[in-house]
């Protein structure tokens, strides 16, 4: 019984405390809801303001932008209206000024007239003039303008020729007191050897007993080497010695190198002296080689090219009048830089030239022409300055000197050659003999190579096997001998030899 009371008082108070519960709830509900509502009406009243005074502000700056481009619109119209009271004025003074002008043109217009009229009548009145002058003096007026020219020509030709000889004997004396001046300053600076080229070498053997195997059986090894080389080899009493003689000094060079390699080497026949010979004839080539650059870097003449240098090198073994061709184109180019200093000329350009005036010479033996004109047109060929190609073509006069480069690299030419002991006659005279015999043997068909021997006593004639026959070999050699005695002098006999040589090679395999 108790516990159903107790029950219902629970349940009685359960659904009391949930209905005041709600109630509390609703009644915070819609407090909560009040206060939201007023929050919200406050936040659109702070918005409709902000609204109003941003509208506010957005019309006072377009009322501003509004008046300043009113203000803008103003001013343009007052300087527009100035402008065009500038471009009114300004068409009115130059209306004036047309008028002016036009009014000034026909002012000319009639002195125009007036004065063409006057200049016509002082046209008649000179002419007038004119013919009474001719009248009176009986001559035209070109009869009276040549009179007068040859009286002032003459006039002039007198006090002309009077001021040249005056200059012409000042610059006589005073050139020659200089020139003298120049050359013994230049010929003091450098210093050269005296001449010493001889036609002949010598090789030491170690003893007598390799003369024999140097002439060979029946003369067959020296036979061959002479042969070969183009010298003779002249075997006598000189103890321990051989010598070669030939007037070509890099045949001379090749075969003293050859036969003295061969005198090491022992083994002196035919065969192994061709292999030497070929051997010998390379390593001599390089010589040339070094040479040529030393002589270029002695005579300070850096840059030239491989093919001049070479070519350049060939002259250490050319002589002119016994003078060594390599060692006067260093001297004629130290000469030439010690003048060209001393008058103020080009010294890089006098130095190439006097290096390179006689490189001719290196190759006339095989080319037709001078060697002036051998020379120029070689270093042409390799972009060498024209200035220097026309020194090295006029040196000895054969065509117009351009520059007074070209005047001093004959000038040092000539110091070099005419110094005390630079040169020696009889040397030139023999050596040009040899070589004109040589050249004429060569000029003949089906000829491949000859050596003139014995101090141009004899030529020898090698003939192409291909082209000439033994008979016609017979008739090559009379002809020659013919021409050489209608056109050389000579003391004594040459003797012509023709030597035809056919060689059949096989290989044992």
């Amino acid at each position: 019984m108790n516990t159903g009371i107790v029950i219902v008082i629970a349940l009685v108070t359960l659904a009391a405390g949930i209905a005041i519960g709600y109630g509390l709830y609703y009644f915070l509900a819609k407090q909560e809801k009040a206060r939201q509502q007023i929050k919200a009406e406050n936040i659109l009243s702070d918005a409709e303001e902000k609204a109003k005074e941003i509208d506010l502000q957005a019309k006072d700056k377009a009322l501003q932008i509004r008046q300043q481009a009113e203000a803008e619109v103003s001013r343009r119209r007052v300087e527009i209206s100035r402008e065009e009271d500038r471009l009114v004025k300004r068409r009115e003074e130059l209306d004036n000024r047309t008028d002016r002008l036009e009014k000034r043109e026909v002012v000319l217009n009639k002195r125009q007239s007036i004065i063409d009229k006057r200049t016509n009548e002082i046209e008649k009145m000179y002419e007038d003039e004119l013919a009474e002058l001719e009248r009176i003096s009986q001559m035209s007026q070109a009869d009276a303008r040549g009179v007068l020219l040859a009286e002032v020509e003459k006039d002039a030709r007198d006090d002309m020729a009077r001021i040249i000889r005056q200059v012409e004997a000042e610059a006589q004396e005073d050139g020659e007191r200089r020139a003298r001046e120049i050359i013994t300053t230049a010929i003091q600076r450098v210093a050269s050897d005296h001449v010493s080229e001889v036609t002949t070498s010598t090789v030491t053997i170690p003893s007598d007993e390799m003369k024999g195997r140097i002439i060979g059986r029946n003369g067959r090894n020296i036979h061959a080497f002479e042969q070969a080389a183009g010298v003779d080899v002249i075997v006598d009493d000189t103890p321990e010695a051989v010598t070669i003689s030939c007037f070509d000094p890099v045949r001379r060079e090749v075969a003293r190198r050859s036969l003295a390699k061969l005198v090491l080497d022992g083994r002196i026949h035919p065969a192994h002296v061709e292999k030497v010979l070929k051997n010998e004839q390379r390593e001599v080539d390089r010589i040339i080689a070094e040479a040529g650059e030393q002589a270029a870097f002695d005579a300070g003449v850096p840059g030239l090219h491989p093919e001049i240098t070479k070519m350049l090198g060939r002259l250490k073994f050319r002589t002119s009048y016994g003078q060594n061709q390599l060692d006067h184109a260093v001297e004629v180019s130290r000469l030439s830089a010690v003048i060209a200093s001393e008058l103020g000329a080009n010294v890089e350009i006098a130095k190439v030239a006097g290096l390179l005036h006689d490189l001719g010479k290196a190759m006339d033996h095989n080319m037709e022409g001078t060697h002036a004109m051998l020379g120029a047109e070689f270093v042409k060929r390799y972009g060498i300055d024209p200035i220097v190609v026309n020194a090295i073509a006029s040196h000895h006069h054969e065509i117009e000197q351009e520059s007074v480069e070209a005047a001093i690299a004959e000038a040092a030419d000539a110091i070099s050659g005419a110094r005390p002991g630079a040169r020696r006659e009889s040397l030139e005279q023999y050596i040009q003999r040899v070589r004109a015999l040589e050249d004429l043997a060569n000029s003949f068909k089906g000829v491949s190579q000859s050596f003139a021997l014995q101090a141009g006593r004899e030529v020898r004639i090698f003939v192409k096997p291909e082209d000439i026959d033994d008979l016609e070999s017979i008739r090559l050699a009379r002809d020659i001998a013919k021409n050489i005695e209608e056109t050389m002098h000579y003391p004594g006999q040459i003797k012509v030899t023709v030597i035809r040589e056919t060689r059949a090679v096989d290989y044992a395999k």
